[in-house]
Parts: C-alpha cells; structure tokens; sequence
C-alpha cells in the first residue's frame, strides 16, 4: 500500500465537519471505551491518527469509520475534548466523497451555497417541466370542477421519468459502491480476483445488516445500564419507512398514485399511512434533536445533516395535504401541493445520493460484507501472503 501522505488532509477535514481533531494525542482512551471495536479495527483512535499523519490510501482502504455508530461514549471520556465522533463522522463525509465520480458530493459537504443552488436548480427544473407539459397540451389537462390528479399529472409518464430519473441516480450510487469496494479489497487480494463463490457465499452478511440494522442495538454491547434499543428502533423504524416509500414510487407508482378511492382496509392506504407516519414522526424526532443538541451526536451539526429529515419530512406531509385534498376534492390546492412534493422529492434523491443517509444506506452494510470477504479470502488463503491493513 502506498505511504504517500498529505499535510493538508486534517485540514480538508475541517470542512467535511471534523471538530478538534488536532488536540487528539492517541492515548486510546476511545478505543477502550467504544462498544464497536475490535482489535483488528481499533477505532477511532486509529482513524484519528491517520487522519492527522494524512494517510489518505490507509483511510480509503480503510471500513472502520462506516463501523462506527456514533453512541457517544468515546467524546464523552475524551481527556482532550478531541471530538472523535465527530472526526469518524468527517470521516465517513470524505469518503462519501471520494467515491462519488461526479464530484457533486465533495461540494454539496463543503459548500452552503453548492447545496441551496443544487435545491433550487432541480426545483425549477421540475416546476418547468410541470409547466411546460401543460403549455404544450394546451393547458387542457387541469380538470378544476373536480380531482383529476392523473389528468394532471399522467401516473404512466411521472413513473417513467421517476424510473428515467432512478436510474442515473443508482448508477451514480453503484458507482460508489465499486469505487470503494476496489479500495477496500485491494490489500488482501493484490490485483488478484476474488472468486464469485465468496461474493455469493457472504452477501447474507449485507442483507442482514441491510435489512435489520443490528450493528445500531450492539452499539452499547453487554452493557444494561448503557443498553437503549430506543434508538436502533427508530432507526429502524425511519429505514422501514423510507424504504416501503421508494418502493411504492419506484415499483407501484401506477398502483399508489391513483384517482380511485380505495376503502380504509386496502393495503394501497396502509402502506401509505405507515410509511407517512414513520417517516413524520422520526424526522420529527430529529429535526427537535438537532436543535435541541441535548444528545452527543447532536452537538455538532453540518448543513448537510438538516437535509435528509427536511426532505423527509416535507415529503411526507406535503403527500399527507395531498391526501386530504384529493378526498376533499380541492383541485388547485392538491394539483399545488402535488407539484411542491414533486419538487421536494426529486431535489432530495438528488442530494441525498450523493451525501447523507442515502451514502450511510449502502455503505455501511457494504463495509460489513467487505470485512466478512476479507475474511473468508485470509481464511481460504487464496492469497498466500496478503498485506496487512495497516490501519494502527
């Protein structure tokens, strides 16, 4: 592995939200203290080390700042006052970064402004299309005496721009997911391939992290006194909702978005219903805990991390107001707050895959099945004399 380091690399930190990094004299003590670690990823005091020597290659080969959940334990016994969260937090932002080929991640975490033009830009462009539909069908397609969503906005031709819109979306995240899978891989296997068999044979390690969020619950271990499933439930609860929600746009669109009146026991509204009241009440959540700052993780925040539960959140009421005109049937009121949640939706899956919890939503499951093909190659040794992470 290269031993290239870069100077300015704590520096640059600073801005993807790394908060005292510099005052860290790696006693361990947050080491000792995090439920997470192990002694083959020691961190985060390992993590802040390198950061300070600026070892970029060692950090981007590195999974240990995505097996970090951030209970706290290590920044409340800091002697120092160094903020290690925080730097594992940073941490996990620059990588997002360095995986992204588009570069639109690195700006939007380093610059206010990136991020309310990249809003306002794809609002527009979705108030444009919305208005340009209509100009050139003649403006014929607004039913005003009554709700006519689907005249308004065709469901066949919003699912295919949705899908259109899904696609480059996810090729800019599968992008990610190979960028740092080659880092991560490449001191075990050395240029050399790792068989199908072993991709196949681990990926129910990525499924079940994916699926359950477990890794939340073992964030304070053994510990009762400590031990709060509080958190990993909704956790739990906000990726159940999220992702019930994307799979209603991205797979059902034409069965969701409907002008019939479905009756209150048909699965179409309870999963609407569930998904709308998950999503309202953790965003809620924290939103009030971002501004209150009474947790650790809350202490410090970074722009980018109001925008994943607004978004959320205006999506999810704005699709509630919608609900509640179309049964009121008040045209321009639903037709209006159709086209707001349009344009929240959209400009959010365009932030938010490039940073945010979209980035945490694949990498941090992905960091566990990189670590368990890791082990299975060292276990087979399919290579003879693999180099050492070189990550304390």
């Amino acid at each position: 592995m290269s031993t290239r380091v870069d100077p300015n690399l704590l520096i640059d930190l600073q801005d993807y939200g790394a908060v005292g990094a510099e005052k860290c004299f790696n006693c361990g003590t947050c080491t000792a203290m995090c439920p997470l670690t192990s002694d083959e990823h020691p961190f985060p005091r390992n993590m802040i080390r390198l950061a300070q020597v600026g070892a970029k290659e060692q950090l981007l080969a590195s999974t240990d700042p995505w097996l970090c959940y951030y209970c706290g334990d290590c920044a409340s016994t800091c002697p120092k006052e160094a903020e290690p969260g925080e730097t594992m937090m940073a941490l996990r932002r620059w990588l997002t970064a360095q995986y992204d080929p588009t570069g639109l991640s690195a700006k939007l975490y380093t610059s206010e402004t990136a991020v309310i033009k990249t809003i306002v830009r794809i609002g527009l462009i979705v108030l444009v299309l919305f208005i340009g539909y209509h100009a050139l069908t003649g403006f014929h397609n607004i039913v005003t005496n009554s709700v006519q969503l689907n005249t308004f906005a065709p469901v066949m031709l919003v699912w295919a721009l949705v899908l259109l819109h899904g696609s480059m979306l996810f090729y800019r995240m599968i992008a990610g997911v190979f960028k740092m899978s080659r880092h991560v891989l490449a001191p075990v296997t050395m240029g050399n391939k790792v068989p199908l068999r072993i991709y196949l044979e681990t990926l129910p390690v990525y499924i079940t992290a994916f699926a359950t969020q477990r890794r939340w619950r073992d964030c304070h271990g053994d510990d009762e006194e400590k031990h709060d499933d509080g958190r990993w439930f909704k956790h739990f609860l906000l990726v159940t909702g999220y992702v019930t929600m994307l799979v209603l746009i991205l797979g059902f669109l034409w069965w969701f978005q409907t002008d019939a009146f479905y009756p209150l026991w048909h699965p179409q509204r309870w999963l609407g219903y569930y998904a709308t009241i998950v999503l309202i009440y953790t965003s809620s959540e924290i939103l009030i805990g971002r501004w209150r700052k009474t947790e650790q993780l809350h202490r410090f925040s970074q722009p980018t991390d109001w925008l994943f539960p607004t978004f959320i959140l205006t999506g999810a009421v704005t699709g509630i107001f919608v609900h509640i005109f179309r049964y009121a049937g008040w045209a321009w009121p639903t037709y209006i707050i159709y086209v707001i949640h349009v344009m929240a939706m959209v400009a959010m899956l365009d932030t938010e895959v490039g940073v945010g919890k979209w980035a945490h939503l694949f990498y941090r499951p992905l960091a566990m099945y990189l670590e368990a093909i890791k082990a299975k190659v060292r276990e087979e040794q399919l290579v003879p004399d693999f180099a050492p992470t070189g990550t304390d």
